[in-house]
């Protein structure tokens, strides 16, 4: 007998359902190898799987697909090819990109009957958990972290989404530990990715969620040298691209920084002073290629990281030069830490190595630097697999539109049950990303601007009164403090095809959140209007917050929305369920996170129960 013979026996009419669908998979890692081979298996007749990682040795003990003659191809090509030989028939379409392209656009997301995710950072978590939203299209989510590992399924209007519950803030540090007094192999990887990095490629150090200020109220003076040092620094950043670049750099941060600790005797009365550095006596000494980078498993001598740190300093200045300079980029082109960037990587590991040295603290390999600054948790491959056959079994519920008997599942090693299951929650109706009125516009990118948007089509059109913001990937770019920006083309704020425009009321009765995704409307210049909706919608209002016991300070897990107090922005207090929101260069720029490992929440009791086809 077939293959299909027995699914058809197991599954009964579901196999023919399940052999049309067209599936989508974002992530060939652990979890998404296994998921790929048991998608096949199962007879998923089209499937399309998307990652923008290339193989590393690392990956071979659990990413089965792989194998070492692999290493440094495409994750989801050679996962592509190599799961074809489970399922001959099936069609396959592998993407080397990544999901956040604008080619994955909404219309895209809903030609697809069920998303699965299988990703190991929670930005790009919370972008497919939204588009899945605005499309209308059932979200599988999933991850393991160790032992533990989470199945979730999402449906729009039906159940909770992954951003209906706040996600747990990563560990932070007393910024004078970091930029003083490191101790740890840690401290100096913080002090390379969030300040260094940042400073030269990115955003100021003000805008980290890796350091703590509070904790450092008796330091004022300290911190407030600290804060005159990162403003040389940004000075030093406007010779990017020059001879003297990585010099000057080198010279700041491993010398006349490290020279301003050595005065404060008082801080070195019970542990031994820093060293600095010096350029001359090590290039001297140099004698080694910064291929060395390749050789990531072995813990790079001092000459090795010079020459890796000036390599790295020099890929991402004409990196940051070319984003700057490209076609559709502008002046406030970043560059950010990704562990799987090879570049940013390397700049971090050689940073913090010679900061190491200087502190007299072990340094570490490119490998051990990945895990600790990507916070990344060793996986399990026994995890992986359980978690993806999981993930297939609340598919099978998804594709006969079963969702009161899915369940959100949890693995616990040291639970009396390996596996445990509750029922899914129903929606957040304070949820700022699934408790929204989606809808399109249309938008002539090369007039439209901010004004258009607030006074001709919100104001005018919709009814929106005084109170209001306006959200774009950038921040917040509008608001009643920010009417210089009024005059401003919306694609000067990165308003581009299939970019997300999102409208918070703050009327004391306030409609819900409006999200506009962006079509571009041709050139108009014969007419008046830049901004058109097919139809207008119907926004509706919130419903009322209830009002929480005066004895608690907790929400039960539930941010409550209401109106938006720019005071309290200001101070750092989060709202409405998202990260606190900061003003950098008259844009408040969101103070989220970027590459958390899953959190897990407390699993109910209960056995998984697989239903019988009918």
């Amino acid at each position: 007998m077939t293959r299909d013979t027995y699914l058809k026996r197991s599954l009964g009419t579901l196999a023919n359902r399940i052999k049309e669908s067209r599936v989508l998979l974002v992530g060939a890692g652990g979890i998404g190898c296994e998921l790929l081979k048991n998608l096949l298996l199962t007879g998923f007749g089209e499937i399309h799987l998307i990652d923008l990682d290339t193989i590393d040795l690392s990956n071979l003990n659990r990413q089965f697909l792989f194998r070492h003659e692999h290493i440094k191809k495409s994750k989801a090509l050679v996962a592509k090819e190599v799961a074809q030989k489970f399922q001959p028939s099936a069609k396959i379409e592998a993407y080397h990109a990544n999901i956040k392209d604008s080619q994955f656009d909404v219309d895209w997301f809903a030609t697809f009957n069920v998303v699965f995710n299988a990703l190991d950072n929670l930005d790009a978590r919370r972008h497919v958990n939204k588009m899945c939203l605005a499309a209308d299209v059932p979200l599988i989510e999933s991850g393991t972290t160790g032992f533990n590992g989470q199945v979730q399924v999402i449906k729009k209007s039906k159940t909770e989404c992954y951003d209906c519950n706040s996600k747990e803030v990563p560990k932070s540090f007393p910024v004078c530990t970091i930029r003083s007094t490191p101790s740890q192999p840690i401290h100096c990887i913080v002090w390379a990715k969030s300040y260094l990095l940042p400073e030269l490629f990115g955003t100021s150090e003000t805008d980290s969620d890796e350091f703590d200020y509070s904790a450092d109220a008796d330091n004022a003076d300290e911190i407030e040298n600290l804060r005159k040092e990162a403003r040389a620094l940004q000075e030093i950043r406007t010779s990017m691209g020059s001879a003297e670049f990585a010099q000057k750099v080198f010279g700041k941060v491993f010398k006349e920084d490290i020279n301003r600790l050595r005065g404060m005797e008082d801080m070195w009365k019970t542990r031994e002073p820093p060293e600095p550095l010096d350029l001359k006596e090590l290039e001297e000494a140099l004698s080694v290629e910064p291929a060395i980078s390749s050789d990531d498993q072995r813990v790079w001598n001092q000459s090795e990281n010079l020459a890796v740190f000036k390599d790295s300093l020099d890929r991402l200045s004409k990196r940051l030069k070319k984003l700057q300079e490209s076609e559709d980029g502008n002046s406030n082109a970043i560059i950010t830490f990704d562990k799987d960037d090879v570049d940013t990587l390397d700049f971090v590991t050689a940073s913090a190595n010679l900061r190491a040295t200087i502190f007299k603290i072990d340094r570490k390999s490119k490998f051990d630097t990945k895990q600790m600054a990507g916070n990344i948790i060793p996986a399990i491959a026994t995890t992986n697999a359980m978690t993806a056959g999981l993930c297939v079994l609340q598919a099978l519920k998804v594709l006969k539109d079963d969702y009161g008997q899915a369940k959100m599942i949890f693995l616990e090693r040291s639970g009396a049950r390996a596996i445990n299951s509750d029922s899914l929650n129903p929606p957040n109706p304070y949820c700022p990303i699934c408790s929204v009125l989606n809808t399109k516009v249309k938008i002539d990118l090369n007039r439209a601007t901010l004004s258009d948007l607030v006074e001709n089509v919100l104001r005018q059109n919709l009814g929106y009164g005084d109170e209001f913001s306006i959200s774009t990937e950038q921040g917040v770019i509008y608001d009643p403090d920010l009417e210089d920006n009024l005059p401003r083309k919306l694609s000067e704020f990165g308003v581009k095809a299939s970019s997300f425009i999102t409208v918070i009321d703050e009327d004391e009765k306030p409609r819900v959140n409006l999200q506009l995704e962006v079509v571009t409307l041709q050139d108009t210049s014969s007419q008046e209007q830049t901004i058109v909706f097919d139809k207008l919608p119907n926004i509706l209002r919130k419903p009322e917050a209830p009002t929480p016991a005066p004895e608690s300070n907790q929400t039960n897990g539930t941010s409550h929305l209401g109106k938006r107090k720019r005071d309290s922005e200001e101070a750092g207090i989060e709202l409405n369920g998202d990260p606190p929101t900061k003003r950098v260069a008259g844009v408040y720029i969101s103070d989220g996170d970027k590459s958390n490992p899953i959190n897990l929440d407390e699993g109910g009791g209960g056995a998984i129960l697989i239903d019988d086809d009918d």
